[in-house]
């Protein structure tokens, strides 16, 4: 097996803890799901927000799935840059897996579908 880094962003349409809350359980399940991934091999799973979502953190969604309960998890705030897409989810997933780099199954949906086309292969 090999670490594999995964990616994903997701967009929602108000900063609200529902709404981000269910953004983040879609994208990482999707994610998971894709790629044929166990909790048991994943190192960490690692969120970024734009600075205009603040009602709730990712990880705290995430870590409501059972079979998450002790990945490490991990937040964070995304620069604030001029014209960046708003309203955004991203997430990085630390993994073991014996896909190869090129059948890794990155996941953007939503707004987020154009962020990295040369990513997404969902």
């Amino acid at each position: 097996m090999s670490l594999r880094g995964i990616r994903g962003a997701v967009t929602v349409d108000e900063n609200s803890k529902e709404k981000i809350w269910q953004a983040a359980k879609n994208l990482v399940t999707e994610i998971l799901s894709l790629n044929e991934l166990r909790a048991d091999n994943i190192g960490a799973i690692i969120f970024s927000t734009t600075e205009d979502l603040t009602t709730a953190f990712p990880s705290s969604a995430v870590r409501q799935l059972p079979a998450l309960r002790l990945v490490p998890l991990f937040d964070t705030r995304e620069p604030a840059v001029e014209n960046s897409l708003p309203f955004c989810i991203r997430v990085l997933i630390l993994a073991e897996t014996n896909l190869e780099q090129n059948k890794i199954h990155h996941v953007y949906l939503g707004g987020a579908k154009n962020l990295r086309p040369d990513l997404e292969t969902s």
